[in-house]
This record gives C-alpha cells, structure tokens and sequence, in this order.
C-alpha cells in the first residue's frame, strides 16, 4: 500500500511539472505544480496523533475505528 501511494505521489509529481511546462511554454505565463498540493495526502500514514487506532472484539473479531463503540455491538465484549 505504501508503495502505491508513493508511486502515484511520483506520477502526480512528473505529471504536475509536464503540465506547468507545457502551460508556460503554450501560454508565455508561469502556473507551476497545479497538483503538488495534494501529493502530502497521499503519504499520510495511519496511527497519526487524533486519528482512532483500530479496535478488535477479541471474541468474535469486529473491527472499528469509531470512538463511539466501547463495547462489541454483536456479543457485548469490551473491545480492545
């Protein structure tokens, strides 16, 4: 998963530069990394600070992320 997110940050990166040149050398104006902006998305990582880490029923092994849920909603276990 990493490497699919550093790739497309890699194709978003040249294909931003391919753009910016082709404007200013079609356009004489200079309009650089159109979609630069966006590639710090794509390295974002879970675990994060404010960001829930995953929670399992250790019983019958429902996944959240959701704060709301201290308790499995199918058995009744705690979560951990």
């Amino acid at each position: 998963m990493v490497r699919s997110r550093t790739a497309t940050a890699a194709v978003g990166l040249v294909a931003s530069l391919l753009v910016s040149a082709l404007v200013w050398w079609y356009f004489d104006s200079f309009v650089f990394f159109l979609f630069v902006p966006f590639v710090p998305f794509l390295f974002r990582r879970s675990g994060r600070k404010g960001e829930a880490s995953l929670r399992r029923c250790p019983t019958c092994g429902f996944q959240t992320r959701d704060d709301a849920y201290e308790y499995c909603p199918r058995d009744g276990t705690r979560l951990e």
